[in-house]
């Protein structure tokens, strides 16, 4: 830079002490000055051109400068934005963790509750079966009270009528010690039960059961007596010819066989088609 602004004029061997023994005098004062305008010019250019250079590099500086200013407040923003998001995901998270908790709460109150109302309905459920269970006892109770003073229907030899319990149980124990062989109870409990009970359906049977008995126990005057009175109170009673036919059987035995005929005949007419009337046929012949 001094050479080019002229510091450098004394020096040996440069330009202007070369030229200076050599150049005339009028040539000689034109020259520095022409090297002095250069010499201005060229340190004017060297300064513009460093100039135009500072301030070439103070405004890139100046860019990057900002450029960075940019991207650190870009950063700082992501950064600010980042960490807001990341505190409402916690908040987001939290509450759903806390919405959770209380809904895991909520269903074991609810299991809870089941379980109770499970224990409450096996509980009532029980309660309820025994109280079915003492009304169907009572009921029963009620019923077999009811049947000891209740009339019932019985239907018996195609003859239907209304019986007490009492009177049913009367007349079943007759016939069943009949029925064991023991002819005496059985009549004594036969006349028993017709003298209680003379107007009752089983009136007309027990008459006839008590004949039997008196046969059985060969009272065969007592038995006639007693099947005549039954075919008079009942002569369409299913049993009134195996009656009549009794009656025959009793004249047998007592060997009034005139009468015993006579009774056999009847029955005959009387009842032409019964089983007895084909019996009392066979005997008819027998006794002849």
């Amino acid at each position: 830079m001094s050479s080019v602004l002229g510091l450098d004029a004394g020096r040996p061997g440069s330009l202007d002490s070369s030229t200076a023994a050599v150049v005339t005098p009028p040539e000689a004062s034109r020259r520095p000055r022409a090297l002095t305008a250069v010499r201005r010019a060229c340190a004017v250019a060297a300064l513009l051109a460093c100039a135009t250079s500072a301030r070439a590099g103070l405004f890139d500086d100046d860019e990057a400068r900002r450029a960075i200013i940019d991207l650190r407040t870009r950063i700082s923003q992501l950064e600010d934005g980042s960490k807001a998001q990341t505190a409402q995901t916690a908040q987001q998270l939290q509450q759903l963790q806390n919405a959770l908790l209380d809904l895991t709460n909520q269903n074991e109150q609810l299991r809870q509750q089941m379980a109770q109302l499970r224990g409450t309905n096996e509980q009532l459920a029980k309660e309820l079966s025994d109280v079915q269970r003492q009304q169907k006892n009572i009921a029963q109770g009620v019923d077999d009270r009811l049947k000891k003073v209740e009339p019932q229907q019985v239907n018996l030899d195609g003859k239907v009528f209304m019986a007490d319990p009492e009177e049913i149980a009367s007349y079943e124990a007759a016939t069943a010690t009949l029925r064991s062989g023991d002819f005496d109870k059985a009549q004594a409990a036969l006349s028993g039960f017709l003298r209680r009970y003379p107007a009752s359906g089983y009136a007309d049977l027990a008459r006839y059961w008590t004949g039997n008995a008196q046969y059985g126990n060969r009272d065969f005057k007592s038995a006639i007596v007693t099947f005549r009175a039954f075919i008079g109170a009942a002569p369409d009673h299913a049993r009134a010819p195996e009656a009549q036919l009794a009656i025959a059987n009793c004249q047998i035995e007592l060997r009034d066989i005139k009468a015993a005929k006579v009774t056999l005949a009847e029955l005959m007419k009387t009842y032409p088609k019964s089983e007895a009337a084909v019996a009392a046929r066979e005997r008819l012949t027998s006794l002849k």
